[in-house]
């Protein structure tokens, strides 16, 4: 066991202070650990969102000593022995309660993109559904996704420019991405990739790639390929030209 000392944040949506507190830390402890056990000797009604423990929930999203992580996944010999340990909610968000902030914004989004639309002559004659085994792994990595809610924090466009009535943030892109590239989708979200989603605000820093704990490349293979899109779509000098000479209007 080793006396060390934490910085966390106690306080609600007005405000709040890091209060200060020491505790013993055990041979392979988690942050996590540490929170709880605070909580238990010395801080009782400190908040925190937990559940799984094993880093597949996404619940225990918090910033320590300034970087995005899960707190159950970030063990104490990451740091050393001398370093004052620092724990905030995740900043992009509202705080309800000392760590914990409210996410419910990012389920207002998700309600917005059109679900699965399956092409019903993709079809056998039993009724299943046929699909391209790389089809299939091509969207696989996507559905890796936790919702833990990191990328949406170290977002520039969400976190530093507040622009969350512009940009869904890439947690969703990573959705869009999942359904625009599904072997048996229909719908067309192109339009409102452009003009509902903000794709355009994304200058792909790749600083949520960085942070996702299920290292899903999040802007190689979601991102980019559905700014492609939209550029080939709205901005495409060849297939401009070829819609104004072609099209009914001009007829």
């Amino acid at each position: 066991m080793a006396l060390r000392d934490f910085k966390i944040f106690r306080g609600d949506k007005n405000g709040g202070t890091m209060a200060d507190y020491s505790t013993e830390v055990d041979k392979g402890m988690v942050v996590l650990d540490v929170i709880h056990r605070i909580q238990a000797e010395k801080a009782g009604d400190l908040a925190v969102r937990w559940n799984c423990k094993a880093g597949k929930c996404g619940s225990c999203s918090v910033e320590i000593n300034g970087k995005p992580k899960l707190a159950c996944m970030t063990r104490m010999n990451e740091y050393g022995e001398d370093e004052t340990i620092s724990i905030r909610p995740i900043k992009t968000f509202p705080i309800m309660k000392d760590l914990v902030a409210d996410v419910s914004w990012n389920y207002e989004q998700n309600k917005k993109i059109i679900p699965l639309q399956p092409d019903p002559t993709k079809k056998d004659k039993k009724g299943n559904y046929i699909m391209m085994q790389e089809d299939v792994d091509r969207v696989q990595e996507f559905r890796k996704c936790i919702e833990c809610y990191l990328c949406q924090n170290v977002c520039h466009v969400l976190r530093d420019h507040d622009k969350k009535d512009q940009f869904i943030g890439p947690r969703f892109m990573i959705r869009l991405a999942s359904l625009e590239m599904h072997p048996l989708d229909t719908a067309d979200r192109i339009p409102a990739t452009k003009n509902d989603y903000g794709s355009g605000l994304c200058n792909i820093t790749r600083c949520c790639t960085d942070v996702c704990p299920e290292h899903i490349q999040i802007t190689d293979n979601a991102i980019i390929p559905m700014k492609e899109r939209v550029v080939d779509r709205y901005y495409d000098p060849i297939a401009r030209l070829f819609k104004k000479l072609f099209s009914k209007n001009n007829q």
